[in-house]
């Protein structure tokens, strides 16, 4: 039987339910204050600014990553402000700086062999690791994608609630929709694109994660895969045929230009292609030496 929760945590989740917040959303708030409350030995709305202080010095203490910390603050100041009405405790919360590490990039070669190495029977994970690839989706989008959200007629997939809670429209290519329809054919799915193992459910994360460490190892890929890698390959590859950031931005599905202009970072062929000034000195130098004809 399941414990029902307190009268305290179910108003802070009634409180992230009026304001649209996702289920995961909810439980990781939940586990954060109920973290709060594990601390203390007491219930988590009788914290003192002091007690704040040392909990969050114990994470940093104990390990926990920037991300982690972060999370942890963000449900502590929701909590505080929202649920308790005592906003002056986000004054005693601080957010950590997150080091921005370069995302790792399969080239095209890599991308192939990955898709083609995807574990079978049949083309279940082909088809959706050439959906993560072909149209830049997260694992939890592809995971959530309906027969119904691919639009043969007009190119486009339909991502219905993506990361924010957002609707967007993505590329479908001609390659992409012949895969899906050839996947179709064979598995008549209904409902969801990827059926789980029982059709009622969608396919799991977790499952097209290790399908897609499966096809790593098949193809003799040696870099850290996951299924993410192949939206950060997607978006990098696009920013080195010279497509507009803005337009990949819209694509991924980003909300600030910033995030997108990360893969700049990494556009390799893109970088290699930029002439150095020091070429053009040398230029400049050989022309001076050339005598007068």
């Amino acid at each position: 039987m399941t414990t029902p929760p307190t009268p305290l945590r179910a108003r802070m989740i009634e409180d992230m339910t009026i304001r649209g917040f996702g289920d995961s959303t909810k439980r990781d708030y939940v586990r954060s204050v109920r973290d709060l409350a594990a601390f203390l030995g007491r219930p988590p709305d009788t914290a003192t600014r002091e007690e704040l202080r040392r909990f969050q010095l114990a994470l940093r203490e104990g390990g926990a990553t920037p991300s982690k910390i972060n999370a942890t603050v963000s449900a502590l100041r929701f909590f505080f402000r929202v649920t308790l009405n005592r906003p002056e405790i986000e004054r005693w919360t601080q957010f950590v700086r997150e080091p921005r590490k370069l995302p790792v990039v399969l080239s095209p070669e890599e991308v192939a062999r990955l898709i083609e190495h995807a574990p079978g029977p049949g083309l279940k994970y082909k088809a959706a690791l050439s959906v993560a690839y072909g149209a830049g989706l997260r694992v939890s989008e592809v995971a959530a994608l309906k027969v119904g959200d691919i639009d043969g007629g007009r190119g486009l997939i339909r991502v219905e609630q993506g990361k924010g809670r957002k609707d967007r429209y993505v590329m479908l290519s001609p390659t992409l929709l012949a895969l899906l329809r050839d996947w179709w054919r064979e598995a008549r799915p209904r409902s969801w694109l990827f059926p789980g193992r029982d059709p009622v459910d969608p396919i799991s994360t977790r499952q097209l994660t290790r399908a897609v460490h499966a096809a790593a190892d098949m193809a003799g890929i040696d870099k850290r895969v996951s299924p993410h890698t192949l939206r950060h390959s997607f978006a990098t590859h696009l920013l080195e045929q010279h497509t507009d950031i803005r337009v990949i931005q819209a694509l991924l599905g980003h909300v600030k230009l910033d995030t997108t202009a990360l893969y700049a970072r990494v556009a390799t062929k893109t970088i290699r292609d930029v002439a150095s000034p020091l070429d053009r000195l040398a230029a400049l130098s050989g022309e001076r030496r050339e005598p007068p004809g």
